[in-house]
């Protein structure tokens, strides 16, 4: 069946033409672009089987975003893929078999990969996403974050092969990434949840116990720490602007 995948991308042109070529087997590409400064429309372009649009207006949120690429696409079968997630030839072989059922969502194994290094520790191993679905069947939930694609009353079936994901190259992608994502909680969040600095504090030491000893972190040197310490910041910063947001609205 003929199948459209869906890439969501934002200055992302330092993996992009890999993550495009491991798609060059779907019939369709759609590029969503929310406002790249760099070369990202430029690589897409290259690319016979892209469809490249852009996001107007401010970034709503991942989980909508994720639904206007989904409206975008000719194709009922989505393959969701991420600006720096790259499809194994075996994956790509794997989907191009499949029986497919409309009734069914696909869920893919990730390997995450930092500093050159595959990363089995830190709660970044035996990582499943649901990536492949129907779009008359489900679609994904709105979440400005944690976005997934909805499986209520759907069969939910694992695949063997992965994908590989390269979200932190550099360390200036953790920060990066942490502002974003502690912003787009806060958003998100703000009246629903109660936080201050204290619960942020108490948090960001759990996640990094969690991370670097319950998940084995301290197995993987340099690595395993750097992404616990990341961990916990990320927690710290998304409750402490949770509790201004939460501020801003009472006054």
């Amino acid at each position: 069946m003929p199948i459209s995948a869906t890439v969501l991308t934002k200055n992302s042109a330092r993996l992009l033409d890999g993550v495009l070529t491991s798609l060059a087997w779907c019939d369709e590409v759609v590029v969503l672009d929310t406002g790249s400064e760099d070369d990202t429309r430029v690589i897409a372009a290259r690319h016979p089987n892209v469809s490249l649009h852009r996001l107007n207006g401010p970034f709503p949120g991942f989980g909508l975003a994720h639904q206007r690429a989904v409206a975008l696409a000719r194709h009922d079968w989505i393959l969701s893929v991420d600006s720096d997630e790259v499809l194994s030839p075996e994956l790509a072989g794997e989907i191009r078999a499949l029986p497919l059922d409309r009734h069914t969502v696909y869920a893919i194994p990730f390997r995450n990969h930092f500093n050159g290094r595959h990363i089995t520790t830190c709660g970044w191993n035996h990582e499943f996403h649901e990536r492949l679905f129907h779009r008359q069947a489900t679609n994904f939930s709105s979440g400005m974050v944690h976005e997934r694609v909805q499986t209520t009353n759907l069969s939910l079936v694992r695949l063997r092969h992965p994908i590989d994901h390269y979200s932190y190259v550099a360390l200036a992608d953790f920060l990066r990434k942490t502002n974003a994502y502690a912003g787009l909680f806060a958003e998100q969040n703000a009246g629903k949840r109660k936080s201050g600095p204290g619960k942020a504090v108490a948090r960001s030491l759990w996640a990094f116990f969690r991370s670097y000893l319950l998940k084995r972190g301290f197995m993987q040197g340099r690595e395993g720490l750097v992404i616990s310490v990341y961990n916990a910041q990320t927690v710290f910063w998304k409750y402490l602007m949770l509790a201004e947001a939460n501020r801003r609205l009472k006054a």
